[in-house]
């Protein structure tokens, strides 16, 4: 495989720049797709009991983003697929924008525009080229009302990604790389993530006798080393992420953030569906809310803390699909903790129940100038060293594509 030396230097520096400007909060996924789930005011009050500041949600509900007025929460709302091919018309996208986003902001802190969601996961051809002209109307849109500090991007999944192993491989399906780096360029203009919904579950799910349980629940375990840069990875999920980088980067997008739109893991499932148990999920979550704390960044970028949305806040009863896909919230529509990873028991729907002295979801660590300038040095003289050694073994032998 034909590899750009110059590639490991645009990842690893672009990985510095963005460590001073990291996200401070892990955010969570707040799905509505239940006949018993609370009010939005309820839900609002167990948020900023729990410390969330970041929520996204799968539409632009006006009862949301009433109740979620002059909170700290900043929400990311999302542009149904359906709605793309109407939207790339300017004039469409103007009227969307000014009655779906302009009359709640600034009191509602709207921060980001999900364009879709998995856009690129059927093969929809049809739907994938209205993707970047639905993106492009609305950024003007945006920019016409004085809106323009609100990203847009489009979640989407893994199977974007044609190789994904190891991580230094990564590149997207050849299909798609038309439209692909379309979106990349919109993201590289606008200075907005690339966001990804990732799931080592269904990694484990699919092939468990040779995907190593502890490896993709944050366990302690061996890991793995990428071949390649001599990364060390403990857990798939950062794997997964640098995936994408190095995907996006053959492309000569080295420069975009990744974010974790999506990650989380089942509390119960079918017979087949391997390894969804309440277990598991107690230990995906905790293990990945103890790792946000610590301001994790990827081997990649670790000066960059990796921000993450978990996926979910609530069992959703009326999800279709197989059972798991109605088991991935932390606490059930009454308020209770489907399982414990550390938060507040319950919550019953009114403030008046909520611990302040519950375990947050924020970080209270603050940036270490002193500590980002010495990993970068470490992380520049260990690149240099890669260059070398690389550069070594390519004079040795012939490059092929």
């Amino acid at each position: 495989m034909f590899f750009h030396i110059p590639l490991l230097f645009l990842l690893s520096f672009s990985g510095f720049g963005g460590g001073l400007r990291g996200a401070t909060s892990l955010g969570i996924n707040y799905g509505q797709i239940g006949n018993n789930l609370p009010s939005p005011d309820k839900v609002l009050d167990m948020l900023t009991a729990l410390r969330i500041t970041k929520v996204r949600i799968y539409d632009t509900n006006p009862e949301v983003l009433s109740a979620f007025a002059n909170s700290k929460v900043e929400i990311i709302v999302t542009v149904e697929n359906e709605m793309l091919a109407q939207l790339m018309d300017a004039q469409q996208a103007l009227q969307w924008v000014t009655a779906r986003i302009k009359p709640y902001v600034p009191a509602t802190r709207i921060t980001g525009i999900a364009v879709g969601n998995e856009v690129f996961t059927d093969n929809d051809m049809t739907l994938m080229e209205t993707l970047v002209p639905a993106m492009l109307s609305i950024h003007t849109a945006l920019t016409q009302l004085g809106l323009d500090a609100i990203k847009i991007s489009t979640p989407s999944s893994l199977a974007v990604l044609q190789e994904s192993y190891p991580p230094s491989a990564g590149s997207f399906k050849p299909e798609i790389t038309g439209i692909m780096s379309q979106f990349l360029q919109f993201l590289s203009t606008t200075k907005s993530p690339f966001w990804i919904n990732a799931y080592p579950y269904f990694a484990y799910k699919g092939d468990p006798n040779s995907v190593p349980l502890e490896y993709v629940l944050f366990n302690p375990n061996p890991g793995m080393i990428d071949p390649f840069t001599r990364l060390h990875y403990d857990n798939m999920l950062y794997a997964q992420a640098d995936a994408v980088l190095f995907a996006m980067a053959k492309m000569g997008f080295g420069g975009i953030e990744v974010r974790i739109s999506e990650t989380g893991w089942p509390s119960k499932g079918d017979p087949d569906e391997t390894g969804a148990t309440v277990e598991n999920a107690a230990n995906y979550n905790r293990n990945l809310l103890r790792r946000q704390m610590a301001n994790e960044g990827t081997p990649l970028r670790p000066n960059l803390r990796l921000e993450i949305y978990l996926f979910a806040l609530f069992n959703e009863n009326l999800k279709p699909g197989p059972t798991s896909e109605r088991n991935y919230g932390l606490y059930q529509p009454d308020g209770t903790m489907a399982y414990n990873v550390g938060l507040i028991s319950s919550f019953k729907g009114s403030s008046s129940s909520f611990s302040p002295s519950s375990i947050s979801l924020s970080s209270s660590a603050s940036t270490n100038p002193k500590g980002a300038t010495m990993g970068y040095y470490q992380s520049l003289v260990y690149w240099m060293f890669v260059y070398l050694l690389t550069y070594q073994v390519f004079m040795r032998r012939p490059l092929y594509n």
